[in-house]
C-alpha cells in the first residue's frame, strides 16, 4: 500500500512541474485523492459490496470532481492532472503510466451489458476535454489531443486529434518528405503536421503543380535534345514565369 502511495506521489513530481513538496501533493492534488479513493471503492466492488462501493465513489466525486466507477480498472502510476470533470466508466481499463487531463471522458456508446468502455494501454496520454467512446483500444504510448472525440482504435505510439479523431500518420509524412527532397522542395516544409484540410489541399495542389512543371521542363529538354526546336514564348528565348513552390507554401501557412 505504502509502495503504491510513494509511486503515486513520485509520478506527480515527474509529470507536474508545479509540484513542490510531498505534503503539498498529498493534501492538495485531487487527481491523487481520486486514485487513492478508487482503490478502496474497487476493492469493495470486487468483494461484492456493490452499493457501498458506489457510495464510496460518489463521495470521491463530491470531494474531487472526478468520477471513476468502482468497476473500472486503473493501473499503477496513473496521473490525473487537475482532474475536474474526468469521467471513467465501469468497464474502462486504464493501463500503467497513463496521464489524463481535466474534462476527459472514457465513456460508452451502448446500453448493452459487457465491455462498453475504452481500454488505454500503458503510457497513453489524453489531453484536456477529450472524449474516448466505446470499447476501443488505445495502443501503448498513444496520444489524444485536447477536445478530440475518439471512436476508433488508435495504434500504439500514434497521435489522434480532431472531431471525429483522425490519426496523424508520421510514416506517411516521412515518405512524402523523402519524395519531396527528390523534387528539390517540400510541400510540407513549414508545417509537416498541419491538419487544416484547406491548407493541406492547397499544399497538395502546389506540390502537384511543381511536379507537373518539372515534367514539362524535362519534356522540353528532351525535345530540344532530339532537335524538336522548342522555343520560348518571350523574346530572347527566356521566360519570367518561374514557379516557386517553397514561397507559396510559406504564404499559405
Amino acid at each position: 500500500m505504502f509502495n503504491h502511495l510513494r509511486e503515486d506521489i513520485r509520478v506527480v513530481f515527474d509529470r507536474d512541474p508545479a509540484a513542490r513538496t510531498f505534503f503539498e501533493v498529498l493534501t492538495t492534488y485531487p487527481g491523487l485523492h481520486a486514485i487513492l479513493w478508487h482503490r478502496l471503492s474497487h476493492r469493495l466492488w470486487n468483494a461484492g459490496f456493490k452499493w457501498l462501493a458506489r457510495v464510496s465513489s460518489h463521495l470521491a466525486r463530491c470531494f474531487t470532481g472526478i468520477e471513476i466507477h468502482p468497476g473500472a480498472c486503473i493501473g499503477r502510476r496513473v496521473f490525473i492532472d487537475h482532474g475536474m470533470g474526468v469521467v471513467v466508466g465501469e468497464t474502462a481499463i486504464v493501463g500503467d503510466d497513463c496521464t489524463l487531463y481535466h474534462g476527459v471522458t472514457l465513456g460508452g456508446t451502448s446500453w448493452n451489458k459487457g465491455k462498453r468502455h475504452p481500454t488505454l494501454e500503458a503510457g497513453v496520454i489524453v489531453g484536456a476535454g477529450a472524449k474516448i467512446l466505446g470499447p476501443i483500444t488505445l495502443g501503448a504510448g498513444a496520444k489524444v489531443g485536447s477536445n478530440a472525440v475518439v471512436v476508433k482504435d488508435v495504434p500504439a505510439g500514434a497521435t489522434a486529434i480532431g472531431i471525429p479523431a483522425r490519426i496523424l500518420d508520421s510514416e506517411q509524412d516521412k515518405m512524402r518528405e523523402e519524395a519531396a527532397k527528390k523534387l528539390g522542395f517540400s510541400a510540407y516544409a513549414v508545417s509537416s503536421d498541419m491538419n487544416d484540410p484547406v491548407v493541406k489541399a492547397i499544399h497538395g495542389l502546389v506540390g502537384h503543380s511543381a511536379l507537373t512543371d518539372q515534367r514539362i521542363e524535362w519534356i522540353i529538354a528532351e525535345l530540344k535534345r532530339l532537335g524538336g526546336g522548342a522555343e520560348d514564348e518571350k523574346e530572347g528565348g527566356k521566360t519570367d514565369d518561374h514557379f516557386d513552390p517553397a514561397y507559396l507554401n510559406k504564404i499559405v501557412d
